[in-house]
């Protein structure tokens, strides 16, 4: 398959060129027989791409006027989700222009054009039958995810003015190392220069970046992963609790689905649950959603708090 592949996409990028070739230079050019280059011929139309073929002497292959961009070669279920990944995307974010959101949306709209003719009208029926609910969070320009990226497959240090979370404003250089999204916000993750330490930061947070053509070497990452790392930070100061509940772990994870948890579905029909937390009341307002009896295992400040509104609660519903 990565063969044919392959073959499709020589195929492609010669005829885009947009002049005829005859049958037996276009075969030496792509190193293939005849018989070969006509069966390739056959699989673009069937996927929908125009090629025009002149038989006989002075007989040729070229590609209609005005199609430049080749079909995507997706399977049906390719497709569908491709879609659906589209407008989830397109459907978090600030609606700003330019964001990541905003391009999201735009290419919703464009995809089928580029498929198989076969996929089209299932990709326009999915499209009719679906409807996103917004979801409100910081957008990050499509440019900015894109100049990071090359930044890091460069390996070239960032420079950019990046603002935090109390509003302060600071210069930084930073050998970035990756992207991650996380709870619908995107950080990267870089050795600050100028720290001389790790450092996440949020993309809707920086400003201004660009690249500053000085190379590096990767460093070591202190965590088996750049998410990994960001979670750790993340939670440094909040308290690790656990809870066993008796339910399962489709219906916790419904229960929890806002929140930084790991779930664990457990042979006996229960599910273990391990997250790190700000406070008590978050999850005593949310495991009350579950209608199921459960445990907590945590330290004894979040207990004790657990315990004092459960005496609460229930004095509060004593008969007079």
């Amino acid at each position: 398959m990565a063969d044919v592949t392959e073959r499709m996409l020589a195929l492609l990028s010669t005829l885009q060129t947009g002049r005829p070739f005859g049958g037996e230079e276009l075969a030496r050019r792509l190193g293939v027989s005849p018989r070969t280059l006509r069966r390739d011929v056959d699989r673009l139309r069937g996927y929908g791409y125009p090629v025009e073929t002149q038989p006989g002497p002075g007989g040729y292959y070229r590609l209609a006027a005005g199609r430049t961009m080749p079909p995507l070669v997706l399977d049906d279920d390719e497709a569908v989700a491709t879609l659906l990944a589209l407008a989830s995307l397109a459907a978090v974010g600030a609606a700003a222009e330019g964001g990541i959101d905003d391009a999201a949306t735009r290419a919703y709209g464009k995809l089928d054009q580029f498929l198989p003719a076969r996929l089209r009208p299932r990709v326009a029926a999915v499209r009719a039958s679906l409807e996103t609910s917004p979801q409100r969070a910081p957008s990050v320009p499509a440019q900015q995810l894109a100049l990071v990226a090359d930044a890091i497959a460069r390996r070239e240090v960032l420079s950019f003015a990046y603002t935090d979370a109390r509003g302060g404003r600071s210069e930084r250089r930073v050998e970035p190392y990756r992207q991650i999204h996380h709870l619908l916000r995107w950080y990267v993750l870089g050795w600050d220069l100028g720290r001389g330490d790790w450092r996440v930061f949020r993309l809707d947070r920086v400003t201004g970046a660009t690249g500053t053509g000085d190379r590096y070497e990767p460093r070591p990452l202190p965590a088996e992963s750049a998410t990994d790392y960001l979670r750790q930070g993340i939670n440094r100061d909040k308290q690790d609790v656990g809870v066993l509940v008796d339910a399962p772990a489709a219906a916790v994870l419904d229960a929890l689905k806002f929140q930084d948890a790991e779930v664990r579905a457990l042979d006996d029909g229960r599910t273990g649950v391990s997250l790190a937390l700000d406070s008590w009341q978050w999850l005593i307002l949310n495991l009350a959603f579950l209608d199921a009896d459960f445990r907590i295992t945590a330290g004894p400040e979040f207990t004790a708090g657990c315990r004092a509104f459960a005496a609460r609660l229930l004095a509060a519903t004593e008969p007079d």
